[in-house]
C-alpha cells in the first residue's frame, strides 16, 4: 500500500515511515466513515502516550513527588494539549471523516482530533515498538514548557478521584461505555464509573468518551462526599 504525498509527509513530520501504512490510515479514519476506524488505535495509544509521559516526568521533574506528577501528567494529556498537538501536526487536513461529521466541523472537533492524535501513537506503537512511540511522544512535547507548576492548574474530576482512592490505596476506578447515542456525527457517549471495593456506580454522558467519564467521575464524587464517611 503506498501512501498520498499528504499522508508521506505527515510521516516526515512523524519522525516514522510505516511498514504498515494501513495502519496509519486507520488511526485517521472515523467512525461516522468506515467500520474500520480509530478507536481501537486510540485505546492503544492512550496507555501507551500515558506511560511515555509518566517516563517524561520522571526523568524532568525529578524534584516532584507522586501525586504532583499525576497532576503535572494529566495537565500534559488532557484534551486542550493534545488538540492544539494535533492541530500542529495537520492532523485536521488528513482526517477521514463521514458526510454529516464533515459538515458539522467534525476536523476541528477538539475532542476528534485528540482521540485521533491518540491513534496515531497507538498505530506507531504497533508498527515499530514502544521505543519509536516514546520517541514520537517526546518529539511531541518537545515545544511544551513543562514545569512544577502545572500541578497547581486545578484538577479535573477524573484526577481527583484518583487521588482520593490512591490516598486510601484503594484500586482505581473503572470506566467501561455502557451505550453511544445518536447518529455516527453527533455521538453521545453514555460511560459508567465502578468503584468495586466500595460497591459504587455511577454514570456520566457526553459528546465524547473523554467527556462522559469526567462527568461520570463528577458523579461519582458526589457520591462518595454523600455515602462514604469520612469521604474528606
Amino acid at each position: 500500500m503506498s501512501l498520498a504525498a499528504p499522508l508521506q509527509a505527515l510521516e516526515q513530520r512523524l519522525g516514522h515511515v510505516f511498514k504498515r501504512p494501513d495502519l496509519l490510515v486507520q488511526a485517521l479514519t472515523h467512525r461516522s466513515f468506515s467500520s474500520d476506524h480509530y478507536e481501537r488505535l486510540e485505546f492503544l495509544g492512550d496507555s501507551v502516550l500515558s506511560l511515555a509521559v509518566s517516563d517524561l516526568l520522571y526523568a524532568q521533574l525529578q524534584a516532584l513527588p507522586e501525586g504532583d506528577l499525576s497532576r503535572v501528567r494529566a495537565n500534559l494529556v488532557r484534551q486542550e494539549t493534545l488538540h492544539k498537538l494535533a492541530l500542529d501536526l495537520g492532523l485536521a487536513q488528513l482526517l477521514r471523516l463521514g458526510d454529516g461529521e464533515m459538515r458539522s466541523g467534525g476536523s476541528k472537533r477538539p475532542s476528534i482530533l485528540a482521540d485521533a492524535l491518540e491513534a496515531v501513537i497507538g498505530a506507531v506503537y504497533l508498527d515499530a515498538g514502544f521505543v519509536v512511540a516514546q520517541t514520537l511522544v517526546r518529539k511531541l512535547f518537545a515545544a511544551v514548557d513543562v514545569n512544577p507548576q502545572m500541578a497547581a492548574i486545578g484538577k479535573d474530576p477524573k484526577t481527583q478521584l484518583q487521588e482520593w482512592l490512591q490516598a486510601r490505596k484503594m484500586a482505581l476506578p473503572q470506566y467501561r461505555v455502557v451505550a453511544t447515542m445518536g447518529a455516527a456525527h453527533q455521538q453521545s457517549f453514555d460511560v459508567a464509573c465502578e468503584i468495586a471495593e466500595l460497591r459504587l456506580e455511577e454514570r456520566g454522558i457526553g459528546g465524547s468518551r473523554r467527556a462522559a467519564e469526567q462527568s461520570a467521575a463528577a458523579a461519582m464524587l458526589q457520591t462518595i462526599e454523600q455515602k462514604v464517611p469520612h469521604a474528606r
